[in-house]
């Protein structure tokens, strides 16, 4: 009789837990799908959506990528991409309050949900991506640092540099890279640390510091707008890979998922050579892929949690990749800017959208 009771009792005791594990199971199975997805009510995605209204983290220091204009406008192809995920998620491109971020400031606002996503030229690495806690969309201009010295400083390499007075914006990527670059290459220098790019710019140009260094987006738009641009140059070496777009809160599938495939839909388009001034006509296209992509057919946006016509508001409001960036870097801005690695896989580049299906 007490082995009976006893075995009775231990089966009893397998089933009680198999049941509390599986209840346990699937309430944090449903917690974590919110947590990790973003429910409905706790989305970035649906705080935007309901205020009607995008928090965007940007530069207002760098020509061609984040600064103000003359009427006092934010302008550049970094605040371009933030109106593309306003004109994706609101469906109006200008629902953007723009909030100007130092180096230093930036991840903290993203981190505290002071902005809804950072667009400033910003690099994508493995610290970033895990303990600083962003999730980093697609990339947007791959990119590498450089360095401008004066054009008569007799300064070819990076050798040539020894001994002298460089100068770097705190809180950013390029100290860490000038001083692994250097240290590889066994150049004794002094790295000058700047609060912000104009700081920076400022010293290089009174002659208090040799040389500058940064992204060589940021050394060619710089450049550009100096009063004597022909009396600097930017040296032909790469210190690093700068690979440079939108990042998020991480813990937000949601809105991260959204945030990346409106991106996507901008160098979709362009693949497809729908612009902004020929989006109309495609709306009667019969090639599947394209009515997927301008919500025509089936249901990608409610999918993301967008209105199924997302990718369409991107491009009619503000345009495909191509026009983005030919509008902000290209041949016809003072930049100049070359495609580059930033053309479409099919120019020579490397820019390329998972399928729209």
């Amino acid at each position: 009789m007490k082995k009976i009771s006893f075995g009775f009792m231990s089966f009893v005791l397998v089933v009680l837990l198999a049941l509390t594990g599986c209840s346990n199971e699937e309430a944090g199975g449903k917690e974590g799908g919110d947590s990790n997805n973003g429910s409905s009510g706790s989305s970035i995605l649906s705080k935007v959506i309901d205020n009607k209204k995008l928090v965007a983290g940007v530069n207002d220091e760098l020509p061609g990528f984040g600064y103000i204009d003359e009427s006092g406008k934010n302008v550049g192809f970094d605040v371009d991409f933030a109106r593309v995920l306003a004109a994706g998620a609101i469906g109006d491109a200008e629902s953007v309050e723009f909030r100007p971020l130092s180096a230093q400031e930036r991840f903290t606002a993203v981190q505290t949900g002071e902005v809804d996503v950072l667009i400033r030229n910003t690099t994508w690495t493995t610290n970033r991506d895990s303990e600083v806690g962003l999730n980093f969309a697609p990339t947007t201009f791959y990119d590498g640092q450089g360095i401008m010295v004066r054009a008569d400083s007799g300064v070819e390499s990076l050798e040539d540099l020894k001994g002298m007075r460089i100068g770097v914006d705190t809180g950013t990527t390029t100290e860490l890279n000038l001083a692994d670059q250097m240290r590889a290459l066994g150049i004794e220098h002094e790295a000058v640390v700047f609060d912000g790019q104009d700081a920076v710019v400022a010293a290089y140009e009174s002659g208090s510091i040799d040389a500058w260094t940064t992204d060589k987006s940021g050394l060619v738009a710089r450049q550009a707008v100096m009063e004597k641009p022909d009396e600097h140059k930017i040296l032909e070496e790469n210190l690093s890979k700068e690979p440079l777009g939108p990042s998020v809160k991480g813990g937000d599938d949601k809105w991260f998922d959204a945030v990346n495939w409106m991106v996507f839909a901008t160098i979709q388009a362009e693949e497809f050579g729908i612009t902004s001034k020929n989006v109309d006509e495609f709306l009667e296209s019969e090639n599947p892929e394209i009515r997927r992509l301008l919500g025509t057919e089936g249901n990608l946006g409610e999918q993301l949690g967008l209105p199924n016509d997302f990718a369409y508001q991107i491009i009619k409001q503000v345009g495909n990749y191509g026009e983005i960036f030919e509008k902000n870097l290209g041949a016809d801005t003072i930049f100049k800017l070359d495609r580059g690695l930033n053309a479409l896989y099919t120019d020579g580049g490397i820019l390329y959208s998972p399928p729209f299906r």
